[in-house]
């Protein structure tokens, strides 16, 4: 396939866009340069926006350059992949995903369920992915005990509020503070981090209080009074939902519920489900990787 053809998602959407709602236009740019030709990469992107009773993914494409064969489907998380693989010499590889998206906040939800009904056998059975931690997400046990008592008698949707505000209150938000394998205790230690590590330590306070709860990745438009039409610095994001009877979203990172400046990419345990781009090349190695996200507010 062409680049242009790799994938191509188009679906009828209102003419006009609810008040609640915005319209987004994402463009994500990947670019990987190697210090010579690269003779073969098998790749995976995770840049395709999703459709929900929140988001209306109205256009989306992914572009690869050099062109590369293509096979788009559905993980096991429920993200759409798109997968490719490279096999002419190529000194650079660049993937850009390109999405029209409407995004408003959560819809509203029935009460939550008590303590005694997540604790249920069968409730711990069907959730049990998203209770255990995982390498990225596991905090240690007197971190875990401080929360409980931060939590104290709350019932599990205020306790899941509580967690994230007490994890925001104690971690600064600081670019370039952490990396992709920085784990929960070591940002948690540190008292610093980015989204990313946020919504890890988020994550597993949530699993440990026995709240089941999942990684979101996804795209933040950065200004709330945004002016249509104009093209801004948007960021890759990411945040948390967690399940009290149904899944609900919350950005620790910005103390915010869910709503029309949220893109929802993918859902997983933790950031390694969810990755926008991976893969393995044989070749020299990468001399640089450079990623910008430009976000549009339509309408």
């Amino acid at each position: 396939m062409t680049p242009t053809q790799s994938q191509s998602q188009v679906q009828g959407g209102p003419l006009r866009v609810p008040g609640d709602r915005w319209r987004l236009q994402i463009v994500h740019r990947s670019a990987f340069r190697y210090g010579g030709p690269v003779r073969s990469s098998y790749n995976e992107a995770r840049m395709t926006p999703e459709n929900s009773s929140r988001q209306t993914t109205l256009r989306s494409r992914v572009e690869i350059e050099p062109a590369a064969t293509v096979h788009a489907y559905r993980d096991y998380w429920g993200s759409t992949v798109t997968a490719f693989d490279l096999h002419t010499p190529h000194d650079e590889l660049v993937v850009q995903a390109f999405s029209v998206v409407e995004a408003g906040p959560e819809p509203h939800r029935a009460d939550p369920l008590g303590w005694p009904e997540l604790a249920l056998p069968d409730v711990q059975d069907r959730f049990g992915e998203m209770l255990r931690p995982t390498p990225l997400t596991s905090i240690d046990e007197p971190v875990v005990r401080e929360t409980r008592a931060v939590v104290g008698d709350a019932g599990p949707r205020e306790a899941g509020h509580a967690v994230c505000r007490y994890v925001r209150e104690h971690m600064e938000y600081l670019t370039g503070s952490t990396n992709v394998k920085t784990n929960a205790m070591q940002a948690w230690t540190s008292g610093k981090g980015v989204c990313q590590d946020i919504s890890h330590v988020s994550v597993g306070l949530l699993r440990a209080i026995g709240l089941p709860a999942r990684y979101v990745s996804g795209y933040l438009h950065p200004k709330p009074a945004a002016d249509i039409g104009q093209a801004v610095t948007g960021e890759s994001h990411a945040w948390v939902e967690w399940w009290d009877g149904g899944w609900h979203g919350y950005d620790p990172t910005n103390s915010a519920e869910i709503g029309n400046r949220h893109v929802t990419l993918g859902r997983g345990r933790d950031y390694s489900d969810v990755p926008p781009l991976k893969g393995i090349f044989s070749g020299p190695k990468s001399e640089g990787h450079e990623v910008t996200v430009e976000v549009t507010r339509m309408a």
